[in-house]
């Protein structure tokens, strides 16, 4: 029980007045902390707020900028289908003319082959016309 009796006299209860400061201290503490993180949350918060209605934006924005990429995809690839009916029909023309031409040249060398042809003809009756005539 000594040792009791001297813890006990060792350890005194705290006096009001300072009680009463520590309290007031404790009470400031709590009071700066709990507005230094309220000044924390409200900044973050706002930040996190804004980022959250750009990409809200963003997204309505991405989503009309896909429908009008589709409308122009749709609206090119009927034009390219166009143009490639017109570069068929283009080709086939080209063919065509082609093929004229191929027979043109065809044409052309049987006229050269009959012109030699009658040539040779009337310059054989000439040496031989003289010759008949005169019998």
């Amino acid at each position: 029980m000594v040792a009791s009796s001297s813890v006990s006299q060792k350890s005194s209860p705290p006096q009001p007045a300072e009680d009463a400061d520590e309290q007031a201290r404790l009470a400031a503490a709590r009071t700066a902390l709990t507005s230094s993180l309220a000044a924390v949350g409200a900044s973050v918060d706002a930040d996190i707020r804004a980022r959250g209605a750009d990409a809200h934006a963003n997204a309505a924005t991405i989503a009309r900028q896909q429908q009008d990429v589709t409308r122009e995809t749709a609206a090119l690839r009927k034009q390219a289908d166009a143009l490639q009916k017109v570069a068929d029909s283009s080709a086939e023309r080209i063919k065509e003319i082609g093929d004229v031409q191929n027979w043109a040249e065809l044409l052309e060398r049987d006229l050269l082959v009959l012109e030699e042809t009658a040539r040779l003809v009337e310059g054989g009756n000439r040496g031989k016309g003289g010759g008949g005539s005169r019998a």
